[in-house]
């Protein structure tokens, strides 16, 4: 079951180093990307970056169940924002813990695809908040850093304890908690 990666978990240095730019777009990038996708799917998953499977590349996928099936985005940058919006967002390093954090709502993001094409998208609400996620494991960011000191420590706190509870080499994702949002398929229903 799953691809050949692992996700990463907090604490995992790797989640905290920025990812290099991607100058070639090649056979390995695919290859890479074929084997992030079995990783995020098993853990049920609309996003993954490439540092939290451990590769230190700026491209990240995902898949918003909407029949358009799995895209990547290659050296992505947000070029303008708009608005805010407070949601519950949860990460796949982080299982079992959601925190609402606001993002802007809006977002035009530019980057590659695997064919080495442009690609430049206006998203809003959750595909918005998916691509802000996501570019922030490309900037070692994760999302307890955006929580004010007094919540990050409750949530370290509460990360220690879950992490106490995570079974040694049960795939990181796995969690009694259901479906994380922002990262579960069922997100837009929570």
């Amino acid at each position: 079951m799953g691809g050949a990666f692992e996700i990463r978990l907090m604490g995992d240095p790797v989640l905290r180093q920025r990812a290099a730019e991607i100058t070639e777009i090649d056979g390995r990038v695919a290859r890479m990307v074929d084997d992030m996708l079995p990783a995020m799917y098993d853990a049920e998953g609309i996003g993954l970056a490439a540092p939290q499977v451990g590769i230190q590349r700026r491209l990240f996928v995902f898949d918003l169940y909407d029949g358009d099936g799995p895209r990547t985005l290659i050296n992505p940058e947000i070029v303008e924002t708009d608005g805010e919006w407070a949601y519950t967002e949860g990460c796949l390093s982080v299982p079992g813990l959601t925190f609402e954090i606001i993002r802007p709502k809006e977002v035009h993001i530019v980057g590659r695809d695997l064919d080495g094409s442009e690609v430049s998208i206006e998203a809003d609400e959750l595909l918005a908040r998916l691509f802000q996620h996501e570019l922030d494991h490309l900037d070692g960011v994760l999302l307890i850093d955006h929580l004010k000191k007094a919540e990050r420590k409750s949530a370290l706190r509460q990360w220690r304890t879950q992490l106490s509870e995570l079974q040694p080499g049960a795939p990181a994702a796995s969690s009694s908690s259901g479906p994380v949002p922002l990262v579960g398929r069922n997100s837009a229903d929570a």
